[in-house]
């Protein structure tokens, strides 16, 4: 049979055939090696739980120790927030020393960050989904709130270094289809020299990518594509529907994160189907890369928790459509 060689379209991040190859058919127990020991890749059910209890257990301790909480998360995140909130009522914990600061946000094709009272934001989801279901008496003071407006956000690293002492206590993070943190894109943004399908390696923490504070940046084509499958644009590929930049945490907040947790486990509306998969794959045990920008986790302790759906390798499917 002949084979049906061709290259990736241009606008892909990542397209060295030989690796990805390599990375498709990994199964679940090959996923879990690693050489760097403190990044750890565990993989089991219900990861969600794994994070809500984390960050009781924090939250929990800064009311019995009187002693400040500060971390970094993602949004939109009501099936994470609603039971967190209702877990802090029913326990009656004291949210007083909790400082959160939300990872990122939409902004317009002027660079404008959107308002609270836009439906469709992460801000906007948090407020809702979280502080206000949070009884009164216990909720943290609104001040301790960290989320970006177009005022803050050339300043926003600075304000979480501040807040945490040089750094969060915790990010807790999970990776867009181009393998983002937050909307730690490749993008010309970040990665001034980027081309795509030609990454460039990072060896070390000391890599000049690690310098980067939070910014605006222009979203990917996979970043917009992602979302316009989300429920706050309708589940539906309504991709003018979806902001084209966004605000975004940089590269130095996540190293100057004391502790790391990310976790991949999104299958499009709890079907097989999913595009995080074999990002998954290439974010774990691909080059350490910004053109696959949260493969630098490989680099630094981490715990990566992966639903077993996510572990499935990867192969033809004759039979399956979309």
């Amino acid at each position: 049979m002949n084979a049906f060689n061709f290259k990736s379209a241009p606008w892909v991040p990542f397209q060295d055939q030989a690796v990805l190859e390599k990375l498709r058919p990994l199964t679940a127990a090959e996923l879990t090696r690693h050489p760097n020991p403190d990044f750890k890749i565990k993989i089991g059910v219900n990861i969600s739980a794994v994070e809500i209890a984390d960050m009781l257990l924090h939250i929990a301790l800064s009311d019995r120790l009187d002693q400040r909480f500060t971390f970094i998360c993602g949004n939109p995140c009501p099936t994470t927030y609603l039971p967190l909130a209702a877990a802090i009522n029913s326990n009656r914990i004291n949210c007083r020393n909790v400082f959160p600061f939300t990872m990122d946000e939409w902004a317009d094709e002027n660079g404008n960050i959107a308002p609270l009272t836009y439906r469709s934001g992460f801000s906007y989801s948090f407020f809702k989904y979280f502080y206000e279901q949070i009884d009164p008496e216990l909720r943290m003071p609104r001040k301790n709130i960290g989320y970006p407006t177009t005022e803050n956000y050339p300043h926003y690293s600075d304000l979480i270094d501040e807040c945490g002492g040089g750094g969060c206590d915790v990010i807790y993070s999970g990776p867009g289809w181009a393998g983002h943190i937050a909307f730690i894109d490749p993008c010309p943004e970040l990665v001034a020299d980027y081309v795509p399908g030609r990454p460039r390696i990072i060896k070390d923490l000391n890599d000049p990518y690690f310098q980067q504070v939070a910014q605006i940046v222009t979203l990917h084509p996979l970043t917009i594509m992602q979302n316009s499958l989300h429920g706050v644009f309708g589940q539906s590929g309504d991709l003018a529907n979806v902001p084209p930049k966004a605000f975004t945490i940089g590269p130095r907040d996540v190293l100057h994160a004391r502790r790391r947790l990310e976790f991949h486990g999104l299958q499009t509306a709890g079907t097989f189907s999913s595009w995080q998969r074999m990002v998954s794959r290439m974010i774990t045990h691909g080059p350490v890369t910004p053109s696959v920008p949260a493969s630098v986790y490989q680099l630094m302790k981490c715990e990566l928790f992966m639903e077993p759906g996510i572990a499935e390798p990867i192969q033809v499917m004759e039979t399956a459509g979309y």
